[in-house]
């Protein structure tokens, strides 16, 4: 095993095995690498590893600390392997998605929020209002975003969100032959969402959800539209 490995191996050990806990703070470093057998420079190539993955962090004049290890913000950092991804990965995924966004707006219809009602309305008037593309994904986002966030799981909302990123990277809302059928469908498809939502009818709102995101794979894989990614500036 190469030294960074287990140093890594050694710290997934004590944080997993409760040793240090969700917050507790790293003992020396000396300390710590005496008791994994590891050189500092191994534990800090570790360190910085749990770091990305929202496991570890550093807080400045204090030392290093175990993160409150929140489920839904160690899994909102899979987006950097997910964004990753090719489509037949992604269809996989999408079948995740349309399992957990059923479960998630069941739960939104039962908790007879009329605030998300009012908003999810304003929402898909905006989005039955217009034909660009980038709008029609930022509005789609939001509206099953703030479902999802209505269900109450924030586990299941950051999963989402990161399947629904990679997923709009994959554009079927482009200007073609077969756009307005796309739409259109679409559009019913949210607003059958909507009305199970107004209905208090979590079963009917878990059926509406599923079979909206199975069309969406239906429409990715006859399309098979290419990635679209926007590279950020250094």
């Amino acid at each position: 095993m190469a030294a960074t490995d287990k140093a890594l191996a050694g710290l997934r050990q004590m944080i997993a095995s409760g040793e240090l806990g969700p917050g507790a703070k790293f003992p020396p470093e000396p300390e710590l690498c005496d008791h994994l057998g590891v050189s500092r420079s191994s534990l800090r190539e570790a360190a910085r590893s749990l770091a990305a993955l929202g496991v570890i962090e550093s807080r400045h004049g204090s030392g290093t600390y175990v993160s409150a290890l929140d489920p839904a913000e160690i899994i909102s950092r899979f987006s950097l392997s997910v964004e990753l991804i090719p489509l037949e990965g992604v269809l996989q995924l999408l079948e995740v998605r349309r399992v957990l966004e059923a479960h998630a707006t069941a739960a939104a219809a039962a908790r007879q929020d009329p605030e998300l009602e009012e908003k999810l309305g304003d929402i898909l008037d905006k989005l039955e209002a217009t034909t660009d593309a980038g709008e029609i994904q930022a509005l789609d986002a939001e509206f099953h975003g703030s479902i999802c966030a209505a269900g109450g799981n924030p586990t299941v909302t950051a999963l989402t969100g990161v399947i629904r990123g990679r997923g709009g990277h994959y554009r079927i809302f482009e200007p073609g032959a077969d756009f307005e059928a796309i739409k259109q469908t679409s559009d019913r498809g949210h607003r059958a969402i909507l009305a199970a939502i107004a209905h208090r009818d979590p079963a009917a709102a878990a059926t509406a959800a599923s079979a909206h995101i199975a069309q969406t794979e239906l429409w990715l894989r006859a399309l098979r539209p290419q990635p679209q990614v926007a590279l950020e500036d250094d």
